[in-house]
């Protein structure tokens, strides 16, 4: 159905959307594509989140030229009016004859009508090329759509031997820089970052995203850069006011549980919200309700939430299996069997191990970065044909 051109087309189109890798955010990154007599005439990408979509900024491109050509845009053309209108009466008004999809718009609102539209104009519409590659876009923002929740990755930074800090706490630095740089490109790419209470005391982070890390993609320049949500867990509302993670730029939420005190000099901080939520019992004692947290994070439109936090609440995390993905990040050293460990899971035997399916590796200067995520069947992946290479 498709020819060796539509997908060479489609592929440039799914290259265009990832220049909104961080900046999109909680919409999709979409890309299009338009081509006249094999020859590409216009093409856009939705740069942010308010701006003008893909398909918009592609038309302004090829003008009077779009008439009678292709669209090649890797999501369904929206349908109805959000803060853009819909980007199916742009192309019908254009006159394109085909638009060709990489996937339907898991979006409810849309899910098939954006298509409907455009046949409806006489548009011929064609979809399913490269969708795989286009889903792998927006993890976040379909798994959202589909379930309510959001895409939960966990990060982890360790020795060989599985140790995340030395017994007394020191733990800065484990991996080196690249790897450092690295995690500022995971964290702007998510919608929120979580952390426990624990973390906040011991490490004092930021939880931002550095500009300077990301000025060399050329993804933010001219619009700023867009802060995750910090979502510090603190049942008790104990936090230190002074704390670096509650004044930062950027909107920071404190989870704590129902009928909570919440200190006056936590109420009174700029930008900073406390928000209740029901507790449940763990091994480890009374928490925040993690399933709670993550469908009210769904519902403030937050499509990848990244967990940086002690090995007890990411042992929660993965225990609870909410945990879509880890990014492991093994560094060259050996820190001894004093060190503390990488998560807290109280499994008995073989039976209780949480099998991971590998899904990608790669050198980051002299450290590895592993991508995995669990395996709920019980059963252990076949070996994953994973090239490890170094990073550009």
């Amino acid at each position: 159905m498709f020819s060796i051109q539509d997908r060479e087309f489609m592929a440039r189109a799914i290259r265009l959307a990832r220049k909104g890798l961080y900046t999109t955010d909680p919409n999709p990154r979409v890309g299009c594509v338009i081509v006249n007599n094999e020859l590409v005439v216009g093409e856009g990408w939705h740069e942010f989140a308010g701006g003008p979509h893909a398909e918009v900024n592609a038309l302004r491109v090829a003008g009077e030229l779009a008439r009678g050509g292709t669209a090649y845009v890797t999501l369904e053309p929206c349908s109805h009016f959000g803060k853009t209108p819909p980007c199916a009466d742009a192309l019908i008004e254009a006159g394109v004859s085909k638009v060709i999809a990489a996937m339907q718009d898991p979006n409810p609102q849309v899910a098939g009508q954006g298509f409907e539209r455009l046949r409806a104009a006489g548009v011929e519409v064609l979809s399913g090329l490269l969708e795989q590659e286009a889903e792998a876009l927006n993890p976040g923002f379909v798994k959202r759509m589909r379930t309510g929740l959001p895409l939960v990755r966990i990060k982890l930074a360790m020795s060989v031997d599985g140790r995340t800090a030395m017994r007394s706490g020191e733990s800065q630095w484990i991996t080196g820089a690249d790897a450092r740089e690295d995690v500022q490109r995971l964290r702007a790419r998510s919608s929120a970052i979580v952390t426990g209470s624990g973390t906040v005391l011991h490490d004092d982070p930021s939880l931002t995203v550095r500009s300077d890390s990301l000025q060399a993609t050329g993804n933010v320049a001219g619009r700023g850069l867009r802060q995750p949500l910090r979502v510090i867990l603190d049942s008790d509302c104990q936090m230190d006011p002074k704390a670096k993670v509650l004044t930062q730029d950027g909107a920071c939420v404190i989870a704590t549980a129902h009928g909570a005190y919440i200190p006056d000099e936590l109420a009174s901080i700029e930008g900073l919200s406390v928000v209740p939520f029901s507790v449940q019992e763990t091994q480890y004692g009374t928490g925040i309700d993690l399933n709670q947290l993550l469908h009210w994070l769904g519902k403030q439109n937050c499509n990848e939430v990244l967990v940086e936090a002690g090995a007890r609440l990411c042992g929660q995390f993965v225990q609870q299996k909410l945990v879509d993905e880890l990014w492991v990040y093994m560094a060259p050293v050996l820190m001894g069997s004093e060190a503390r460990p990488l998560l807290e899971l109280p499994l008995q035997s073989m039976a209780d191990r949480l099998c991971l399916s590998l899904r990608d590796m790669r050198m980051l200067g002299s450290d590895i970065r592993m991508i995995y995520s669990p395996d709920h069947s019980g059963q252990q992946a076949e070996p994953a044909q994973t090239v490890v290479a170094k990073e550009s």
